[in-house]
């Protein structure tokens, strides 16, 4: 039994208080339909994305009126000739505090990105400069949608990341690329100690359990209208806990951290219900399409890992949530890790 508190105390840190800015293709949040010529759109996959943090800049507004740090989503439109159409979209849906359309030419894309501060660039696909955004420290990723998605919820925001790759950096996976399942297993064995490096999100992370925090110190702890999830391919073994090592020596928590050690992700995503999921595996996110979910593909810079770096040895998930580690979705009543490092 391990207590992951004595091992890396929680520190906060104050930060500056900036926009959490996202930037979007307009592509994921209105889809024109070219054959009309007034105001024809379909929704995309981001809008009920947005629609929660705009749910979010609510409570944050009410509890700090006074803050910059709210969401502020850039919506980058490269057809000067659908700017009016897309500022009619913005306004129908009340969406014009929240949302600043930008047209940009192509080739200025990263430079903007850059410019505003991007904490998160989704790009519709099949992608638009996307390796070149990763490559600059932007969280990035191209967004899926499914055929039917499936209802979430209106007054909370849930965000799913995967590990490796994506919080994480992609360390282990070239270890499991190379020696497939057992050189991996005895990686994170000998390493479950040792806090791994940064992944492409881990800043997006980060702003999102700032709010967190805030809205806690206003007493919505319980009914947060931001809740955060890591649903990993790792087992409940060295690999789970060397990624909850990771998380407290950045001082940082989700609120449920879920491993399924190489299980299809699909089930676990249509329970929880999230607004987004993140994943470098095209294996995980055509999954959790198929359950309705939207999925967002973080793109790897090499190939070779077909399924995840958790194999498949542990079959049924384990749940580590903010109070403590159960299996099978099972409430716990501490903040414990049990059976952590005995693989």
């Amino acid at each position: 039994m391990f207590n992951i508190d004595q091992l890396f105390p929680l520190t906060i840190q104050s930060e500056p208080e900036i926009p959490i800015t996202i930037a979007m293709s307009s592509e994921v949040l209105f889809r024109m339909e070219r054959e009309q010529q007034s105001s024809g759109f379909t929704l995309g996959p981001a809008f009920n994305f947005v629609k929660a943090l705009k749910a979010v800049n609510a409570k944050l507004k009410e509890h700090y009126p006074e803050s910059e740090e709210l969401f502020k989503v850039i919506l980058i439109n490269h057809n000067s000739a659908d700017s009016e159409r897309l500022n009619k979209n913005i306004k129908n849906q009340e969406m014009e505090e929240l949302i600043t359309p930008l047209v940009m030419e192509r080739e200025y894309l990263i430079s903007e990105l850059k410019k505003n501060n991007i904490h998160l660039y989704l790009s519709a696909a099949p992608g638009f400069q996307v390796q070149e955004a990763l490559n600059e420290g932007i969280a990035t990723a191209i967004m899926h949608k499914p055929e039917t998605i499936q209802e979430v919820s209106d007054t909370q925001l849930r965000v799913v990341f995967d590990g490796d790759a994506v919080l994480f950096s992609d360390e282990s996976e070239r270890v499991f690329s190379k020696g497939k399942l057992a050189a991996f297993l005895e990686h994170e064995k000998q390493n479950v100690d040792v806090p791994m490096k940064d992944g492409p999100f881990r800043g997006f992370l980060e702003v999102l359990e700032r709010l967190k925090r805030k809205l806690h110190n206003k007493g919505l702890t319980r009914n947060c209208p931001i809740r955060t999830y890591l649903v990993t391919a790792r087992n409940a073994g060295c690999g789970g806990y060397r990624a909850l090592n990771t998380l407290r020596s950045w001082s940082l928590e989700v609120d449920e951290a879920i491993f399924l050690g190489g299980s299809a992700k699909g089930p676990m995503l249509e329970k929880i219900r999230p607004h987004i999921f993140f994943d470098d595996n095209d294996h995980y996110t055509t999954n959790a399409l198929e359950f309705g979910i939207v999925a967002c593909h973080v793109q790897l810079t090499y190939a070779g890992v077909a399924a995840g770096a958790g194999g498949t040895v542990v079959v049924a998930p384990f749940v580590l949530g903010a109070i403590g580690f159960t299996s099978a979705g099972k409430a716990a009543t501490s903040g414990t890790a049990h059976a952590a490092a005995n693989q």
